[in-house]
C-alpha cells in the first residue's frame, strides 16, 4: 500500500512484477481490476502499482485484497500515446512508464507491463535495461492465433528495416522464449518471405536464410508464406517489424471479419437465430480460438529484463492476459535463460 518499500524485505523478485496503470488508451481503472484480478488468481504473486496514488488508493478503497502483496509507486505524469520515443526518453523522470521500468532495472520486479506507448517503451527498455551482449536491436514478439494453437511472430514492430543478422538474432530469441515458456525441445522456426523458392525474397531475407541454415541448432524449416503463419506450420516465425506488424494488424482484421459475419449471418431470420442458440457452444469456442485479446501481450525480446507490452486499447481482460504472459516469462526464467543461450549460440560455441 502507499508509502511501502517494492522491496518490503524480500531479497529477491520472484514473482513481483511491476504494472504501468497510467499509459495506454484505455481507463486505468480497468488496468488495476486486472491487476487484483491477477493476485487472486496467483497466491503467490506481489504487484507494484505505478502511476497515480490518489486515483490507485481510491479505487482500491472498496476492493478486498491481501494488502501485503500489492505496493504503490506514485508517478507524476504519464507519457502519451503519440509522443515521440526521443521526446519521451528526455521527459522520463517521474514518469510511469520509467518508474515502472525502475522498479525491474532495480531488482525490485521480475517483469514490467505497460499498455503505452511502444515506441517510448522501446527506448526506455533500452535505456534503463540495456540489451543482451551480441543483440544489435530487440524485438517485438507476439502470440498469433493458429491451426493447433499459437505461433510466435517477431519482430512486430520495433525494427522496420532489418539487416540480415537482425533477423537471425530474432531467430535465436524467438526459438529461446517458446522452447523456455511452452518447453519446447526444438521449435519450428520458419523465415516468412513471399514465397518458399531459394531465389524469392529480398537481399536481406535471402542472407538471413544463409545463416539460419548455418546454425544446425536451430530447427529451421526454411522461407514460410503468410497463410502458413496461420496454418501452424512454425512455432516462430521471423520477419522485419513492417511486414510483422502489417501480418498482424491483417490477422486481427480477418478474425474480426468472421465473428462479425457469422453473428450478421445468424441474426437476418428467426430460424437462423434459433439456429445460433444450438451452435452458441462451438461459436463461442471459435471466437476465442482466434479472439486478439487471448494473445495479448508482446515481449521486448533483446532487452535485460522482461517487458510485456500490452495493446493500448487493453480493457480488463487483455491487461490480464498480458500479466498472464508476463508470470511465464517469470516462471520460465525467460532473461536468464535467454542470457546465457543467446550469448552462447550467437558465439557460435
Amino acid at each position: 500500500m502507499p508509502g511501502r518499500s517494492p522491496n518490503s524485505g524480500q531479497a529477491a523478485p520472484g514473482r513481483r512484477i511491476s504494472l504501468d496503470i497510467m499509459s495506454g488508451d484505455e481507463s486505468p481503472r480497468s488496468r488495476i481490476r486486472a491487476a487484483l484480478r491477477a493476485l487472486d488468481a496467483y497466491s503467490d504473486l506481489h504487484l507494484i502499482l505505478v502511476g497515480n496514488q490518489k486515483l490507485i488508493t481510491e479505487h482500491l478503497s472498496s476492493a478486498s485484497f491481501d494488502q501485503s502483496r500489492l505496493h504503490i509507486v506514485h508517478a507524476e505524469k504519464t507519457i502519451g500515446m503519440d509522443d515521440k520515443p526521443s521526446a519521451a526518453l528526455r521527459g522520463r523522470e517521474g514518469s510511469s512508464m520509467w518508474l515502472a521500468l525502475e522498479q525491474v532495472a532495480d531488482g525490485h520486479a521480475a517483469a514490467c507491463v505497460s499498455s503505452g506507448n511502444t515506441g517510448a517503451l522501446m527506448a526506455m527498455g533500452r535505456f534503463a535495461l540495456k540489451t543482451f551482449v551480441g543483440i544489435d536491436r530487440p524485438a517485438i514478439a507476439a502470440a498469433v492465433p493458429c491451426k493447433g494453437g499459437s505461433a510466435l511472430l517477431l519482430d512486430m514492430g520495433a525494427n522496420v528495416d532489418c539487416s540480415a543478422t537482425n533477423l537471425y538474432q530474432f531467430a535465436v530469441m524467438g526459438s529461446q522464449l517458446v522452447a523456455s515458456v511452452n518447453e519446447l525441445d526444438a521449435p519450428r522456426v520458419g523465415l516468412l518471405n513471399v514465397g518458399t523458392e531459394d531465389i524469392k525474397g529480398n537481399e536481406q531475407v535471402r542472407l538471413a536464410d544463409r545463416l539460419l541454415k548455418e546454425d544446425g541448432r536451430l530447427n529451421y524449416i526454411g522461407y514460410i508464406e503468410g497463410h502458413d503463419v496461420f496454418a501452424g506450420k512454425a512455432d516462430v516465425v521471423v520477419c522485419d517489424g513492417f511486414v510483422g506488424n502489417v501480418t498482424l494488424k491483417t490477422g486481427e482484421g480477418v478474425a474480426n471479419l468472421i465473428r462479425d459475419t457469422l453473428l450478421d449471418a445468424f441474426q437476418q431470420t428467426l430460424w437462423r437465430r434459433f439456429l445460433a442458440l444450438i451452435v452458441a457452444p462451438v461459436l463461442r469456442k471459435l471466437y476465442r480460438s482466434i479472439d486478439p485479446v487471448v494473445y495479448n501481450g508482446a515481449s521486448f525480446l533483446g532487452l535485460q529484463g522482461i517487458v510485456v507490452k500490452s495493446h493500448g486499447h487493453s480493457d480488463e481482460e487483455g491487461f490480464y492476459r498480458a500479466i498472464q504472459e508476463a508470470v511465464r516469462e517469470v516462471d520460465s526464467d525467460v532473461t536468464g535463460r535467454l542470457s546465457e543461450e543467446v550469448e552462447s549460440m550467437l558465439k557460435g560455441d
